[in-house]
Order: structure tokens, then C-alpha cells, then sequence
């Protein structure tokens, strides 16, 4: 599937398929892949579930694995010979909130930072969509829903691609 370069938005439920349409979609640019992984690795299961992504990937992605300061790694690369899939956002502002973040900072100052990037980039941001359920009862739960609600708004309104995929099918929204 083609897309504009700069920066795209891919949104979907867990599972969903939207991790390999962005693997995709980087492997169609014809651009140099890099990986912008958000993810800890806290147990041994998740070590494990890094390990199996990264051997499914291969030797051509470039791995960067930054939990928090997304903007700092990922802007320097943002050119016409890179290709930058970041999963995930929603790990991020799980990161953020952790480490007692303000989130809501951070969200802008990565939302006009991407603004900012231009149209020669090649930015794959991937997201999990979590407002589509019912209202979380817990206030944590609430306001991770809401943080990643604003930044998905924030991002589609400046992205030049903004898709949605259930069932490993893409929907093109943007």
C-alpha cells in the first residue's frame, strides 16, 4: 500500500496487525528501516516476545530501544534516507506515566516536535486505539485512555497518513 512520507499514524486494537502493515510499509519505502522500540522488557516473557520481534525483522532494521525520550532519538533521523517505525505510543505514555511524567507535556512537545519534521521524512508512528471499549472504572486506567485519546487527535491532525487496522486489514483514514 502507498503512502505520502512524513509522518503516519497507524491505530488499531491489540493484535490487530498494525506492528507488521508499519514493517510493511517500511519495507515498501525503499528507505534505510529503523526501529524505534518503546518497549521494557519486565519479565521474562516480554524478554522473550522482544527476542522473537527482532529475529522476525532481521538483520536490515536498525534497533533503537528508547522507553521515554522518543523526540530525542528519533528526530536526528528523521530524513529522506530513513525509514522510522516507533512501536508503540501507547507503551510510551505507559512509560511516562510510570515514571510520573507529565504526560501531557511530553504528548505536546512530541506532537509539535513531528509537526515540525517536515514531508522528506519517514515517520511510522504505531498506537494501540484504547477508546473504543467501555469507561475504565480504576482513575489510572481513565486517564491513560484519555492521554492516549488527545494524542492520537494531536498526531492524526498533523500526520500526512493516518490508517486504522482490524484484522490485519488497513483502513485508510487520512
Amino acid at each position: 500500500m502507498h503512502f505520502r512520507p512524513g509522518v503516519s499514524l497507524i491505530l488499531g486494537g491489540a493484535r490487530s496487525g498494525k506492528s507488521t502493515f508499519a514493517e510493511q510499509l517500511a519495507a515498501d519505502s525503499q528507505r534505510s528501516k529503523i526501529y524505534l522500540a518503546t518497549s521494557q522488557a519486565w519479565d521474562g516473557e516480554m524478554e522473550q516476545r522482544i527476542a522473537r520481534h527482532q529475529s522476525q525483522r532481521g538483520p536490515e532494521w536498525q534497533l533503537i530501544e528508547e522507553p521515554v525520550d522518543l523526540l530525542e532519538q528519533l528526530s536526528p533521523l528523521a530524513d529522506q534516507q530513513n525509514c522510522i517505525v516507533v512501536d508503540c505510543l501507547t507503551l510510551w505514555l505507559t512509560n511516562l506515566m510510570m515514571a510520573d511524567a507529565d504526560v501531557e507535556k511530553a504528548s505536546q512537545k512530541l506532537a509539535l516536535g513531528l509537526a515540525g519534521l517536515g514531508t522528506d521524512c519517514s515517520v511510522l508512528l504505531v498506537s494501540n486505539e484504547v477508546g473504543q471499549g467501555i469507561v475504565p472504572t480504576e482513575k489510572m486506567a481513565r486517564d491513560f485512555r484519555d492521554h492516549a485519546g488527545r494524542l492520537h487527535q494531536d498526531i492524526a491532525a498533523i500526520a500526512q497518513n493516518v490508517w486504522f487496522v482490524t484484522a490485519g486489514l488497513p483502513h485508510r483514514l487520512k
